[in-house]
């Protein structure tokens, strides 16, 4: 019998991605996967809730996969992810073309939720709700480039920022055990994975809640023994959670990148406090301070918010000081998005959008420039780049300062064919505001 054909559209974040790729995951024995939404029987929008923006993207590609089924073969449109655990009441009403909503941490449900739907068990719509304690884990179905992989290693958030909605949505914190971790790193590494990516809402605390105490240092140097896997990075780290062990096993394991990201999102200990940040502007720069004296070639991203309820001109001043002294490798700029049932959404002192733009496209100006003389240093350096693409012309692969998709990448020439997914020695011999352009070791530059 033919299988049902299952496409995919993930929305938001890469933990959301991890999520799409489990749900692929339980459901490859029994469908075909399809990049194709035209041959779908079966189309999955796995949404994002975040912010305003990303709210409207993800009702919008609903809408546009419900024609899916008035005008090619798909018999069932799912969506699931953070709107639908956030509003899939609503939902229920607004777009009556979705068959199945599933809440955040119900995908281990999915197949036989299909069952009784059509089998006619079940409700048209059917929202099911995450409990505390589950976690979607299991086979997965990678959307990246085979190369890299996303590990989520936690779930949920204890913060409660004033400004964000994850934790009503995701629940508490809860860590993966450090054995289903591994055996899933192992798995990736066989199926040619090279990149780890380590992430969570809060990667440092990765053990406090099984464990009694933070063990990210414990993970990042039983993941280092598997064969086959070169760099591990780590994403999304509270700068007040970094703790001694983690930095001495950063600098000291030569499988993991010497690369941070630090989510700091302001800098004004005025406006830390109205986010509910647990940190002050001195902890944060003694942090960044005592990460390069320990780790001298430490690359550090972040990101920061403009526009927060009552940020005035001094509290924003505060953050174009921070840069132009600190000088942070990446970073990126977000408007502050005013979300219901959030603290800050009720603040005083709410902030006009046309300042917020002005705000945003002012500190990008600044550290473009920034951006572009760190780059300009690179100029002669050797790099391992892991290649991920060719377009005819160029390869475009990354070295350890990048992330991807965030970070920039480095563009190449080789007179040699290539392969997609090893690594080659790039010499730099140009620089752009975020991107490098260099030739492979041994051809001369031209």
């Amino acid at each position: 019998m033919t299988k049902y054909k299952v496409g995919m559209v993930s929305l938001g974040c890469d933990k959301n991605r991890v999520d799409s790729e489990i749900i692929l995951g339980k459901m490859n024995k029994e469908y075909e996967i399809t990049n194709n939404p035209k041959e779908a029987d079966v189309i999955i929008v796995n949404t994002c809730g975040f912010i305003e923006a990303a709210k409207q993207e993800s009702i919008d590609t609903i809408l546009e996969m419900a024609e899916y089924k008035n005008n090619y073969k798909c018999k069932l449109l799912i969506a699931t992810g953070c709107l639908i655990q956030r509003y899939g009441n609503e939902l229920t009403n607004l777009i009556p073309e979705i068959d199945i909503m599933l809440g955040v941490n119900d995908y281990n449900k999915i197949n036989e939720v299909i069952t009784d739907f059509i089998e006619g068990n079940k409700k048209a719509a059917e929202l099911l709700n995450y409990s505390d304690d589950n976690i979607n884990e299991g086979e997965r179905v990678l959307t990246t480039q085979k190369e890299s992989a996303y590990i989520r290693i936690a779930e949920g958030c204890n913060n409660f920022c004033t400004y964000c909605i994850i934790p009503k949505i995701r629940g508490k914190f809860r860590s993966r055990k450090m054995e289903n971790i591994i055996n899933e790193a192992k798995d990736l590494a066989t199926r040619g994975v090279k990149e780890l990516i380590l992430i969570a809402q809060d990667t440092t605390l990765y053990g406090s809640d099984i464990y009694g105490e933070k063990n990210l240092h414990v993970l990042l140097k039983e993941l280092s023994k598997i064969e086959g896997i070169k760099w591990i990075r780590v994403l999304y780290c509270y700068p007040e959670e970094i703790y001694d062990e983690l930095i001495s096993e950063m600098a000291n394991n030569k499988k993991v990148v010497k690369y941070l990201d630090l989510p700091i999102q302001h800098i004004s200990d005025n406006v830390l406090k109205l986010m509910g940040r647990k940190t002050t502007q001195k902890d944060i720069t003694n942090k960044i301070n005592k990460l390069r004296n320990n780790i001298p070639d430490m690359i550090i991203r972040t990101t920061f918010i403009v526009g927060f309820p009552q940020e005035s001109e001094t509290d924003f001043n505060e953050i174009i000081k921070f840069l132009e002294e600190y000088k942070l490798d990446k970073v990126g700029v977000f408007k502050y998005s005013r979300e219901e049932n959030t603290p800050a959404s009720i603040m005083d002192g709410q902030i006009p959008e046309e300042i917020k733009s002005e705000r945003e496209e002012k500190l990008m100006t600044i550290q473009e420039k920034i951006s572009n003389s760190i780059n300009k240093l690179k100029i002669g350096k050797l790099y391992d780049i892991l290649v991920e693409e060719y377009n005819g012309e160029y390869y475009k692969g990354r070295n350890v300062e990048m992330a991807p998709e965030i970070d920039g990448n480095v563009l190449f020439k080789s007179s040699k064919s290539v392969n997609i997914g090893e690594f080659v020695k790039v010499k730099i011999i140009k620089n752009m505001d975020y991107d490098l352009v260099g030739v492979v070791e041994d051809e001369p530059c031209k």
